[in-house]
Order: structure tokens, then sequence, then C-alpha cells
């Protein structure tokens, strides 16, 4: 690890801005003599005590909570001390000054600065020395910013499992079921007369069997877990005054984009995060789609097919008031061929039939694919008929199954984690099932898992991957 690692280290730990309370926190090895400095007196560990903070010509800054968290008890491991100010960004800003200036000074029995080399924290690195002194392992620092960004209550639920633990005991029971078998796989290469028998008695293939059901649903798990965390992106897309902005108004539940009967009036995307059973959908909408002479709204058409072409499903809106106009069929033939030839196929497109209160015949439920392979909804955004089939049909395209107990938070990178280690257990599952099999490849496979599953509570990792993690984070945390 690099040697910044070993610097104390001081931030504000509360949001910017102000609040009832601020906390300034310093984080280091052997922060005695700063505490005496900076409080005038010895604390007791893990005991709020009421004093003056003071700066260095002896005035009062505040007076609040010191509360002093000697290694290794402390959320970072080492010891850590907290000044709890009232919240005001000047008093914090002095207070943190403070703190550095103090821990400058020499002291006066040894000569030598109270507290040498502390520094400002970077984004994340009171986590990361929790996660470096392992007080948490990655998955759990990882969830406890999933559990700060979380914009729904499904995902703070989720994340606070996975703080808790429950996400890594998971992976652990995997791990130690994989290292098992990997024991007697590896065992067998010194007995290669035996190998066959010796693997056959054991139950190798039937432990590898049990081995991939249980990481099945582990990956369906954390399928759900990052689909909390990160949602869908849903872009709604269609001919001028279909009713793209009358629809994310519905879906929003507020008047968020401008409605007029003028063709044109959406001239950039609009987006708002909507959930819907906790899971957070991302709507995006844009420019009608046609040829135009206007300069802006040209602009803003291309930066709607900027978006369609990075969404994760298509809301492709139809006007059911001019469903039978020869020049919209047109229209919306050539757009429907566009998409065609912009989505890559993984990416849904769902028909939205709108305007069915001044169209007739009432909302239906969704229809099996058609011969485009799209699903089908009618509904009015004015009066909010099918709207529950689309939300259902979002969740559907999602992936969402009925929040099951106990889910946890999971980010894109544990998911194609669980999917390496999915493939090379098929590997290893292809080899032992071939005659003569090949033990050393087998091994390797088994290996491979295993370090994939590492990766994800960082017991192997890099410290590429680290720097991209924690550098999320907000500074103070």
């Amino acid at each position: 690890m690099l040697s910044r690692h070993s610097d104390p280290i001081a931030a504000i730990a509360t949001a910017p801005g102000r609040g009832a309370v601020g906390i300034v926190r310093v984080s280091g090895k052997g922060l005695d003599a700063l505490v005496q400095a900076l409080c005038g007196r010895a604390l007791r560990p893990r005991e709020a005590t009421y004093l003056p903070f003071r700066d260095t010509a002896g005035q009062a800054i505040d007076q609040g909570l010191a509360l002093y968290f000697p290694a290794p008890h402390s959320y970072t491991g080492e010891d850590v001390l907290e000044l709890q100010a009232h919240g005001g960004p000047v008093v914090l800003q002095l207070l943190l000054a403070r703190c550095l200036a103090a821990a400058a000074t020499a002291d006066a029995a040894t000569g030598r600065p109270v507290l040498a080399g502390l520094r400002l924290a970077q984004p994340g690195e009171f986590t990361e020395r929790a996660f470096l002194n392992d007080k948490i392992d990655l998955a759990q620092a990882e969830a406890i910013a999933d559990l700060i960004d979380a914009s729904t209550e499904a995902a703070a639920r989720s994340a606070s499992r996975s703080l808790a633990g429950a996400f890594s005991d998971e992976i652990h029971r995997l791990r130690d079921a994989l290292v098992h078998l990997r024991m007697l796989v590896e065992a067998t290469l010194d007995f290669p007369e035996e190998e066959i028998d010796f693997l056959r008695k054991a139950d190798a293939y039937g432990q590898l069997a049990a081995l991939q059901a249980t990481l099945a649903e582990v990956m369906r798990r954390t399928r759900q877990g990052a689909l909390l965390r990160e949602g869908i992106k849903v872009v709604i897309a269609g001919q001028p005054n279909a009713g793209k902005s009358s629809l994310l108004n519905a879906l929003a539940g507020a008047e968020l984009a401008i409605v007029t009967p003028i063709a044109g009036t959406t001239r950039d995307k609009v987006q708002q995060t909507i959930q819907i059973e906790g899971v957070p959908l991302h709507v995006i909408d844009t420019a009608g789609l046609r040829e135009s002479e206007d300069e802006v709204e040209r602009i803003g058409i291309e930066r709607a097919w900027q978006e369609i072409a990075a969404a994760d499903a298509v809301l492709f809106l139809h006007d059911l008031t001019r469903a039978d106009a020869p020049e919209y069929i047109a229209a919306d033939s050539m757009i429907a061929a566009a998409l065609g030839q912009k989505l890559p196929d993984h990416v849904p497109v769902v028909d939205v039939w709108n305007k069915s209160d001044r169209a007739g015949g009432g909302p239906a439920a969704p229809q099996e694919p058609a011969a485009g392979g799209h699903a089908s909804v009618r509904l009015s955004a004015r009066t909010g008929d099918g709207l529950d089939t689309l939300r259902r049909v979002l969740l559907d395209i999602a992936g969402w199954q009925s929040a099951p107990e106990g889910i946890y938070t999971a980010r894109a990178r544990h998911v194609e984690a669980l999917q390496a280690v999915d493939a090379h257990l098929m590997e290893a599952a292809a080899q032992l099932q071939a005659q003569g099999p090949a033990l050393d490849l087998l091994a390797e496979e088994l290996r491979l898992a295993q370090q994939a599953l590492n990766a994800i509570t960082g017991e192997f990792t890099s410290d590429d991957l680290l720097g991209v993690i924690f550098s999320s984070f907000c500074i103070g945390k």
C-alpha cells in the first residue's frame, strides 16, 4: 500500500452547509498529544466530554462535545478524535484549521511536532482506512457509500443489510465450499494413479453441482440488489405532440416538463428519477423526432438520439388520435426503423399508445410481443388510465421480482465477478465430466473462480480498484 496510508488525516465529516451539529474528525496513530493540545486535558475513551474548543490564542471558537476512540476500537481501526460543534461552515473550518495548526506546533517536552504529517483527508479515506485495517471488507465499504446515496427506502434497507455483512457472508460461504473442492482436486495431483476413484468417492461432481446451484441463487439476489442501487435508464421517444412530456409528468406525479399543443415544445432532455416498488427508474423525456429546419430543435433531436442509444429501455410513444393518418404512420415507421438500427438487440422497446381517453376504448393490458417483438401498452397520460400497466411492464423489463426478504445491495462489479465465477465453474464441470479429466486445468479453473470471489470482498484486489471505489465517497467519510 502507498505510504500515504500511514499519514494522520483530518476532515469535516458532515455535509457542506449549515446544520445544527457539525463534526471534525481526525484519524491516525498516537493522538494523545493532539487531544491534550486541542482539549486542554486527556479524554476518557468513548465518553463524550463537553468543553470549549479554543484557538491558538486561547479564545473559544465554540463549545461542544469531544470524543476519543483509541485504536483498534474505532471506525478506522486507528486512534480517532471527533469534535462535535455547531454546524456552521465557518465554525467547522476554524476547528479544522485549529487541528492542523495544533498538530504542527512543537511539543513542549520533546520539541517535535505534536502530530507530524497531519493532512486533509482525501474522499473516502476514513473508510479506506477501515478497510485496510480489517474493520470492514470491500463489499461493506461500498455499502456505506450506497447507504448514503440510496434514493429509495428499499435501496437504503438493502445497503444496510450489506453493511451488516449479509452479502459478504454469502460470498464467504461460496468461497469456503470452493476451497474445500479445490483441496480435493489438488490432493489428487499427488496421487495420479488414484485420481478418478478418489474424486468419485468424494463426490466432487456433486459438490461442484451444489456449489453452482448456490451460486445461481446468490447471482439472482445480487442482480436484484444491483438493480435497487443502479436502476435503469428509460427514454421516452416518439413524434412531436405524442404526449411524451405528459407521460413523464404522469409517471413522476409532478409538472416537470412543459406541455403545450405546439409541436417541438421540448427542445432538450428533461430527466427525473422515479421509483416503482423501490426500484429507481431514470426517466428521460426527449425532443420529438422529426425533420426540422430549426437549428435549436435539430440539436435537441440529435441529443434525443444520443439518449436513446444509451438507454436500458425505450418507450416508443404513439398518438392514438393520429394513428390512422398516412403521414403519421409513415413517420412512425421511419422512427421504428431507426430504432432498430441504433439500438442493441438486448434493449427492449415498448410501444405505448397514448391518448386512449380521446381515441375511444379503455386501456388494455400489455399484448404479447407483436411481429416487431415489442410489448404494447394502451394508456392515457392525461387521466392516468393504464399507467399501472406500464409500471408493471417497466419492472418486468428491469428484471425485478417481488422484493425478496433479506435482499442486499450490490454493484455492477459484483455481478460481473459472479458471472466470472459461474463461467469458471462451468469449465470446471466440463473438465470433471470429461473422459480422463485434465486435473491441472480443473484445479486452475477452481483457482480462478476463487480469485474472482475474493475480489468482491477485497481479499484479492488492486490499488487501482481501491482508488476508483473510494474516490467516489464524500470527503470526511
